[in-house]
């Protein structure tokens, strides 16, 4: 949807392997954009890796890019943040999205002052130890090719700190490089680093049980801007309660009841009186009839016996607080797995008439009995 978009580079540590092959020959086809995967030698940071290849980012001869960190979900007001761009500053300033969150949270977040009238950025503070702003680092950038010489000043003060320090042993690496510590803080202040404040949704996907509240607001999207991607209650079909999306492969009993917040992927199987709430079933996924799925996330070919029940527990934000944030839960706490999704990995069977509770099955599991807070290797 962004105007004069030329190419997509995706960038990280892993692997590339077969899955992502296919994802990105299909994901070209759809959309109609060339999609390249660069694998980093070695974890650079968030701004070692844009620098790093620096070269591939500019062979087109870019005008400007976005940088968007691949663990956030949002309305992404990427158009929005040209046109901001081009009121604001002048040809070579930078963008930040940001948006609210509670005084509290913030506090888990990059926070941003910036000056009320014109929105330049003045101060930047990763994660802070007391009260700084209100106003969050999304994660999403519009930069220019201008952005590599203030990286570049970075990595060549890296260079020298490491020459001087005998003691580093040699595990430390220039080419780590963080953007939000790094570069904003020092950009900040000097007049080419500016916020566009969203509205819209924004939550960061730090932990599994953050994929189905975020799927809540990707759902909840759809029914303002796409409602034709959201099943509808019809004669013969199963009963839709809130928003739900079935992909057209799936086979769903005229008796079952799903939703709210439900996403059912390809080739999945539902069976009678099979009961489907706040939960994302992916592909090939068969749940037998009677079933009960509430909070979970089912895996790639997983199988749920009939009369069973699985369910977990939500660690959604306070609904009364609007700029409320997702916590970033640890998955123990005081010695236990913190009450959560439940999550089953990809081909799990769960047998018939058990109960798995709040628990975490690795793939390729055959269960033969009920489960209640475990992490079943």
């Amino acid at each position: 949807q962004v105007p004069g978009m030329k190419e997509i580079l995706l960038m990280g540590f892993y692997q590339p392997h077969e899955a992502l092959s296919r994802f990105l020959v299909s994901a070209q086809q759809e959309f109609k954009i060339p999609i390249r995967y660069l694998q980093e030698y070695a974890a650079l940071g968030t701004g070692g890796g844009i620098y790093h290849f620096r070269d591939q980012i500019l062979s087109g001869g870019a005008e400007a890019f976005f940088v968007l960190n691949a663990d956030v979900c949002s309305e992404f007001p990427l158009q929005e943040m040209l046109e901001f761009r081009q009121q604001h500053g002048d040809a070579h300033s930078f963008v930040i999205l940001g948006t609210t969150a509670n005084r509290t949270q913030a506090l888990n977040y990059g926070c941003i002052v910036a000056n009320t009238d014109t929105q330049e950025v003045q101060h930047y503070v990763e994660k802070p130890s007391t009260f700084v702003s209100e106003i969050i680092n999304c994660g999403i950038y519009l930069f220019t090719p201008a952005i590599f010489q203030h990286i570049g000043e970075v990595f060549q003060r890296n260079q020298q700190e490491l020459m001087l320090e005998e003691s580093s042993n040699g595990w430390q690496r220039a080419e780590v490089i963080r953007l939000e510590q790094d570069v904003f803080t020092a950009l900040a202040g000097s007049g080419k680093l500016y916020v566009y404040k969203t509205d819209g949704f924004w939550s960061q996907i730090k932990s599994a049980g953050s994929a189905i509240y975020a799927s809540r607001l990707y759902l909840n999207q759809y029914s303002k801007s796409h409602p034709e991607r959201l099943a509808q209650n019809k004669p013969g079909g199963p009963i839709i309660r809130g928003n739900v999306y079935i992909h057209p492969t799936a086979s769903i009993d005229s008796t079952a009841v799903l939703g709210p917040n439900v996403s059912i992927g390809e080739g999945v199987t539902v069976g009678a009186g099979v009961r489907v709430r706040e939960s994302i079933v992916l592909h090939g996924a068969s749940l037998h009839d009677h079933t009960c799925v509430l909070n979970t996330i089912v895996g790639w070919d997983s199988t749920i016996g009939r009369w069973a029940r699985v369910e977990g527990t939500p660690s959604d934000p306070n609904p009364n607080d609007p700029y409320a944030k997702i916590d970033s839960e640890t998955l123990f706490r005081d010695g236990r797995l913190t009450p959560s999704i439940t999550i089953l990995g990809c081909s799990v069977t769960i047998p018939a008439e058990v109960v798995i509770l709040n628990s975490i099955v690795l793939p390729h599991k055959e269960l033969s009995r009920s489960y209640k807070n475990q992490i079943i290797l």
